[in-house]
Parts: C-alpha cells; structure tokens; sequence
C-alpha cells in the first residue's frame, strides 16, 4: 500500500459522513421539540422533508413512537418534549458509486437511542 493510499478519501467515506451528519442533526434539531399524540404525524413529516433537503439523502422514514409520547404526556397541557427514545428512523445515503444504510432507534440493552449504520451497498 502506498502511502498516498492511506488518506484517499473514498466514495464510502464520504456516504459514512454524510449519514452521520443527517442523523446528528435530525438528533439535535428536533429533540426537545414540543409535541402532542395529534401532532405525532406533521412531525414525523416535519422531520422527513428537513432531511430530504438536504444533499445525497435518496429516502428517510421516521416515526415517533406513539405509546411512549403517551406516557410522557403532561395531563395539564397535553403535550411533551420529542425524546431520542421516542424515535425510530431509517434512511439511504447515496455518494457517487455508494448507499449507506443508517438508522436511529432506541437499543434497549444500552438503555440509549442509538445511530448506526445498518449495512453498506457499493457499486451503485
């Protein structure tokens, strides 16, 4: 292996980052977001088209786990705040020649919403 080899960024790693980067953000940006069990769905929706905006995202699906919005809810004002545990999301990123399957889902072994990167398609 040359040495010119070892920091070529390939189309893998740039379809690795970019997952990463979605996921992050749809983590940060609508996390603590009020939300009500009628508003579940605009959410969800809400959520989809943001990171469809964005750069190299060819599909995303999310949704928010009704049963634990439920529980969380405050009975005086009837809403809560979006938690990572309540959201289940899978999405493709394409670079160029690569897809990138990742996903954000509560593993409940580590008791913590988890990103993680589902499987990897080349030669695309």
């Amino acid at each position: 292996m040359k040495e010119t080899d070892l920091f070529k960024i390939t189309d893998r790693d740039h379809a690795l980052f970019e997952a990463g980067i979605k996921l992050g953000a749809l983590y940060h940006q609508f996390t603590g977001s009020p939300i009500s069990l009628a508003s579940i769905p605009s959410m969800e929706k809400a959520i989809q088209e943001s990171i469809l905006a964005q750069p190299f995202v060819e599909r995303i699906s999310v949704e928010i786990d009704q049963e634990k919005v439920a529980a969380d809810i405050n009975e005086i004002f009837m809403y809560t705040e979006l938690k990572g545990s309540m959201l289940n999301v899978s999405a493709v990123i394409r670079f160029n020649t690569v897809r990138a399957f990742v996903s954000l889902k509560m593993n409940d072994e580590l008791k913590y919403p988890l990103m993680q990167i589902d499987k990897i398609e080349e030669g695309v």
